[in-house]
């Protein structure tokens, strides 16, 4: 791609990604084209229909997310470095303002499966494994089924006006996961920080 059509592609996802933020996955793909310093042809050329584009601006997210992860699996402690990529992936879901139910539209699309789920999946999976490999958290837990939490606390929170009512949640799942040798030093650790 030449450097032109790369910065108006660039300026494009940018103005795609802030709009859908505010007015969901149906904001109008002229003023999309408007904010992004574009003609609708240039929007087009790069994105046929708005699906394009949508999957554009998650496959976008999703690499800033894991790449957050693969920060993460760098920390020594693996049970810190899950619960702050769970937290993560909270403030993503939350800030795609229903992108992910644009895509439930009945049918499958591997494309967007494959660009977006998997790489989350596998990042995810990797900071989980760590921390049960370390103690941290209770073998049985799957990542899937964290997921299906974290989701349901984003959509729940999506207008939360007071953040503790995000964070007493994801405590929860927090403890929840832990196993319970690991809650107990957890606490004793909180208690004796504050001291």
């Amino acid at each position: 791609m030449r450097a032109d059509g790369r910065r108006s592609y660039e300026a494009l996802l940018a103005a795609a990604d802030e709009m859908f933020a505010v007015d969901g996955p149906g904001a109008p793909l002229d003023a999309i084209a408007r904010r992004a310093g574009v003609s609708n042809a240039t929007l087009y050329r790069h994105f046929p229909d708005r699906r394009d584009l949508l999957v554009a601006v998650c496959v976008t997210e999703v690499q800033a997310l894991c790449a957050v992860g693969e920060e993460l699996l760098t920390e020594p402690h693996a049970a810190q470095a899950l619960d702050t990529w769970l937290r993560a992936y909270v403030d993503h879901v939350r800030a795609k303002h229903g992108l992910a139910a644009a895509f439930s539209s009945g049918r499958e699309d591997s494309g967007f499966v494959a660009a977006c789920q998997a790489p989350v999946e596998a990042i995810g999976t990797a900071l989980l494994t760590r921390a049960i490999d370390e103690g941290a958290v209770r073998p049985e837990v799957k990542l899937a089924d964290v997921t299906t939490l974290l989701n349901a606390i984003a959509m729940a929170t999506e207008t939360a006006r007071d953040p503790l009512e995000t964070e007493g949640l994801l405590t929860i799942v927090v403890n929840g996961i832990a196993r319970p040798t690991a809650k107990r030093s957890q606490a004793k650790t909180r208690r004796g920080s504050k001291m």
